[in-house]
């Protein structure tokens, strides 16, 4: 049985704009209905989370401009306001949203963390970003954005202030004792005076601990620095990487650093990215799949965008009918997906290499119908040895039924799904396998 969940990789933005199944964005932006129909349907499914991603910026590396992301809808709305909302609507699914950490102070996002673990009984979930663009640094103020590796040193001293915040209240702290007036008890309750080579906070917090104390972590681990951050701090991990034989190096790799931070692999739950492709029938599902890769062959534009969007280097510059550059040491951006992408491209042009990923977001490709893509996953799984997939298509209701409705049901059927959830919190529920 391995654990299942949904990168909503636009957050709380637009998707699918101007497309067939898009429904109807102009009704949806801004508003959190669509996000409420696919967390219902999500908890129906068993899924255990659906993560939350976020950025502070309008991408504009591309060709240099705003026009291609606004042309597009690349709009994201704040994502913590959501979550009370979604815990709303449900009451045993988990909801990661995305706070970056080079950006949001400990003690606000100890504070606000600690307040959503109470608003949603428990079910929150924090997302470990460093940011990459520095137009998105520019918008807090700085000049630029801090090199690659300094921000997950920074990032890794935030989490252990954050940890330090959110335990400067001992358990039994709260007293709640009507008959003898003790709210709580002060002895219990200790300033934490930390001070590191980045940040500085006096604490202790100003709120009662949440249903989990600590919220669960996530953190994308893809480079060195970013997986040894994982590696020390989160529950569950966003893996994304190509092909069966990476996907089975990386949990290994992961595993290792696990055990080198005194945690057992057991500890962090590593979730593969996959957009499945579903269809009636296998046959169906093919025909989809290669309608789809039409479609992005004859449109490279959405796909250059997003690659100098993640890079932080403007591919509209590169020619695609040429071998692509050495970016190796060049980007400060997501320095494993360049990588990849490197790795991948060997000697082949940018078109070719373009042309042969054309399959949508994920490590693996996936194509049947829900019977055949269910043993499709339970085989990568146990070959991998992973810890279970994180399904990141559009989030079109469209796309929701055939997974809520389609996907996961096939997937119970064969003992790879949870049926029910045995805890009300999401850390218990993440944990129980």
């Amino acid at each position: 049985m391995f654990h299942m969940g949904w990168f909503l990789h636009y957050g709380f933005g637009v998707y699918g704009w101007n497309q067939q199944w898009s429904g109807n964005v102009a009704a949806d932006v801004g508003q959190p209905g669509l996000f409420k129909d696919m967390a219902t349907s999500l908890e129906r499914a068993g899924f255990d989370y659906m993560m939350i991603e976020d950025s502070s910026v309008v991408p504009d590396v591309y060709q240099g401009s705003l026009e291609f992301s606004l042309r597009n809808g690349v709009v994201r709305h704040d994502p913590m306001a959501l979550v009370p909302l979604l815990a709303g609507v449900t009451s045993r699914i988990g909801i990661i949203a995305t706070a970056a950490t080079t950006f949001y102070p400990p003690f606000l996002a100890a504070r606000l963390f600690t307040t959503l673990d109470h608003l949603t009984d428990g079910r929150v979930g924090l997302n470990l970003v460093t940011a990459s663009p520095h137009a998105a640094a520019q918008n807090y103020g700085y000049e630029k954005h801090f090199e690659h590796d300094l921000r997950y040193e920074m990032a890794d001293e935030w989490m252990d202030l954050v940890t330090a915040l959110w335990e400067s209240w001992e358990p039994g702290a709260l007293v709640l004792d009507e008959d003898n007036h003790v709210f709580a008890d002060h002895t219990k309750i200790h300033p934490i005076n930390f001070e590191g080579r980045f940040y500085k906070s006096r604490g202790p917090l100003n709120t009662v601990p949440g249903p989990q104390r600590r919220p669960v972590i996530c953190q994308a681990g893809g480079s060195p620095a970013g997986r040894d951050v994982a590696a020390k701090h989160a529950d569950t991990v966003v893996a994304l990487v190509s092909g069966i034989e990476a996907m089975k190096e990386y949990r290994d790799d992961m595993s290792a650093r696990l055990i080198a931070h005194g945690r057992k692999p057991s500890d962090a739950k590593v979730l593969f990215l996959v957009s499945p492709v579903l269809a009636d029938t296998d046959e169906d599902a093919k025909v989809k799949l290669e309608r789809q890769k039409a479609a992005q062959v004859a449109n490279f534009e959405p796909a250059l965008a997003g690659l100098s969007y993640t890079s932080g280097m403007d591919f509209s510059t590169f020619d695609l009918d040429a071998p692509l550059p050495d970016l190796t040491g060049k980007s400060n951006g997501h320095q494993s997906m360049v990588a990849d992408l490197q790795r991948v491209a060997g000697a082949k042009t940018l078109r070719q290499t373009l042309t042969d990923k054309a399959s949508g977001i994920g490590s693996i490709q996936i194509v049947g119908s829900p019977d055949s893509v269910a043993v499709q996953m339970g085989e990568i799984m146990e070959y991998v040895g992973g810890d279970g997939f994180l399904i990141g298509s559009e989030v079109t209701r469209k796309n929701i039924t055939e997974v809520a409705d389609g996907l996961a049901p096939a997937l119970r059927r064969r003992g790879l799904m949870r049926s029910g959830y045995s805890s009300a919190l999401f850390r218990e529920n993440l944990m129980e396998f």
